[in-house]
């Protein structure tokens, strides 16, 4: 996806992957799932940011199983309409992690918010110039989204955004 020269043809490509990974896939969340539900893409909602450092300090952030999972924030992105805190994982793996909501979340988007960064998970854009590449329409619902046994990170009260982001992922199908 990073090396794509032309950001729609990724995203879509992206999108056919993870609709095979939720299909197939042995550990979906939500085995059998055929085509989850997106915004169209907007180029408008494919930024290059300043990562401003922050003064690092660990956060517990609740997840959707009652957990608490130990980030430590380093840096913040200010964005056209606001701006997100990004973490590292302290835990497995570590990685940059970024999560949010906005004002989807909880009726078009999954109300606990949706991922955008999870580095040990792949998940990233890179960066251009300098800047760090925050795509929204790659924007992502965590597991825990289809299926409650799965224990997720949620999006902490400062990257809750006051505008709608109308790009990424869409709220899933309720489960039986």
């Amino acid at each position: 996806m990073r090396a794509a020269a032309d950001p729609q043809q990724a995203w879509r490509r992206w999108r056919a992957v993870r609709d095979e990974l939720f299909r197939d896939h042995p550990q979906s969340p939500s085995p059998g799932t055929t085509g989850l539900d997106y915004f169209p893409y907007d180029p408008a909602l494919r930024l290059l940011v300043q990562v401003d450092p922050a003064g690092e300090e660990l956060r517990e952030i609740a997840g959707s199983a009652g957990s608490l999972t130990t980030f430590r924030r380093f840096g913040c992105a200010a964005l056209p309409f606001g701006a997100l805190e990004l973490y590292w994982l302290e835990g497995y793996g570590g990685g940059v992690f970024l999560p949010f909501a906005d004002r989807t979340s909880g009726r078009e988007t999954y109300g606990g918010g949706r991922y955008l960064l999870d580095t040990v998970k792949g998940s990233d854009l890179g960066a251009d110039g300098g800047r760090l590449v925050l795509d929204f329409n790659f924007a992502y619902n965590p597991s825990c989204a289809y299926d409650p046994r799965w224990a997720c990170p949620l999006s902490p009260p400062a990257n809750r955004l006051g505008v709608e982001i109308r790009a990424g992922e869409r709220t899933p199908p309720l489960q039986p």
